[in-house]
């Protein structure tokens, strides 16, 4: 009985074993990993070798309230320049970094912020921004300004748009569809570009919160 004992003792202890290492490889397949840039690139990402650092800006959120640099510190910001007026890519756009928001964890949430910039402050007021990013996500940020206040902040963030005119006093806006990306210290760290696959963006923004040094 003895030997028997020890024997079902030996293999429970194997098992047990071989269920860790399964685990445990498991666990490390699931975990983020820092992509090279041959990866990144594949997966859309374009990442600057040296973040740039942009001046001081000043902008309104949705609320009302005062958005500047200070809003950018201490975790990651993607920045989608559009209009509200906007037939297609701006909506896309939203709901792809709704999809890619809302598959993250509470502490990856945490630790990043998504904001709408207009470039068409004539039509987007505080008010208007408000209904249209929250019927994308509540937690979303809508941003907007003076023309002369968002031309400053686009153009440091290589964000291309115009106006075009269409039939009487009626208007569209042209405009660059990257997601420009913010690093935790307030610095331009590249951009993601279409076509905008959300599984692929998260993978590359897990490699960047990996591989950045804060």
């Amino acid at each position: 009985m003895s030997t028997k004992r020890n024997i079902w003792i030996t293999v429970a202890a194997c098992v047990a074993f071989a269920g860790l290492m399964i685990a445990g490889l498991v666990y490390k397949q699931l975990q983020p990993r820092q992509l090279s840039e041959r990866e990144m690139f594949e997966l859309g990402a374009m990442v600057l070798q040296q973040p740039r650092r942009f001046s001081d800006f000043e902008l309104v959120n949705q609320k009302g309230e005062r958005f500047d640099r200070e809003e950018l510190l201490g975790k990651w910001t993607l920045l989608f320049p559009g209009f509200t007026f906007c037939p297609d890519i701006c909506p896309t756009t939203l709901a792809t970094l709704n999809r890619l928001y809302s598959a993250l964890d509470e502490d990856e949430r945490r630790n990043l912020q998504v904001v709408f910039l207009t470039i068409d402050p004539e039509r987007d007021t505080p008010q208007q921004l408000d209904a249209y990013v929250s019927y994308f996500n509540p937690e979303f940020l809508g941003l907007t300004g003076t023309p002369a206040q968002i031309l400053n902040l686009a153009t440091q963030l290589s964000v291309v748009y115009s106006k075009v005119p269409l039939e009487g006093d009626d208007y569209t806006m042209d405009h660059s569809s990257n997601v420009v990306i913010i690093n935790p210290r307030g610095d331009y760290h590249g951009f993601f570009r279409p076509p905008l696959d959300e599984s692929a963006m998260r993978q590359a923004w897990r490699s960047m919160v990996k591989s950045f040094k804060g």
